[in-house]
């Protein structure tokens, strides 16, 4: 059975132990403030109060063959180096750390970080593409080409079958499945479907096909639409 530790229980460590308890039982978490450790010491195997920066006292903590660790000790960087760095010693296998730049993420990854997650540039990349093109719904970068998003059927294709639609020759998208607007419910569908104006289609394909199917439009002066959606996943922010 995999183990796991969640170090430093900031918005990011919580929402990954909220989500991880409703799968696994064998957590450890680590956070010096004992009002958060008591409010999540029932969601977990083990529950301690200690600094992060306290590398001895983590690293006693920590249970022998520990398989994943979560870092989220908020914008101290120091303590989040000192801790990524013990564990890859510790030999644990995935190092997940929160990070706040790409400076820092590259200097956790130096000292062995695994994967580093940047929350609040992946939010601005699901969310921002819906802002700019009403017939988004959701929209989910699953690499820097490849994207899962909701869209609402364009309405020239209102009445025609999936088949007549022709979306992946056309648009170069897989339709994968089919809800109502309102509703969250997916449901199956056959390829001689016929498309309502109420339709939303979860689709997957490129940026540039998403964006397309959208009608997602440039503003005069602006960069593309699509350059900027991929600047936000990359987190390589450009000049106007």
């Amino acid at each position: 059975m995999r183990q796991y530790a969640i170090i430093g229980l900031g918005s990011f460590g919580l929402r990954m132990l909220e989500k991880l308890a409703a799968v696994a039982d064998e957590i450890v978490v680590i956070d010096r403030d004992a009002d958060v450790i008591e409010r999540c010491k029932d969601l977990v195997r083990n529950a301690f109060i200690a600094d992060a920066s306290d590398v001895d006292a983590v690293e006693r903590i920590l249970p022998e063959g520990l398989d994943v660790a979560v870092v989220d000790v908020g914008d101290n960087i120091e303590a989040a180096i000192l801790v990524t760095s013990s564990l890859k010693k510790l030999g644990v296998g995935e190092i997940i750390v929160k990070a706040s730049s790409d400076q820092r993420g590259e200097i956790l990854e130096l000292v062995g970080a695994t994967q580093v997650v940047y929350p609040d540039r992946e939010a601005a990349a699901q969310i921002v593409p819906m802002l700019v093109s009403p017939a988004l719904f959701s929209y989910m970068p699953l690499s820097p080409s490849l994207v899962m998003a909701e869209v609402m059927i364009p309405a020239r294709y209102t009445g025609l079958t999936l088949i007549e639609a022709n979306l992946r020759q056309r648009h170069g998208i897989n339709v994968i499945a089919i809800r109502t607007e309102g509703t969250q419910d997916y449901r199956y569908f056959s390829a001689d479907y016929k498309l309502r104006a109420d339709d939303i289609l979860l689709v997957a394909g490129k940026e540039s096909e998403i964006i397309d199917i959208s009608g997602a439009e440039r503003k005069a002066g602006k960069r593309p639409v699509l350059e900027v959606f991929a600047d936000l996943f990359r987190g390589k922010p450009k000049k106007s």
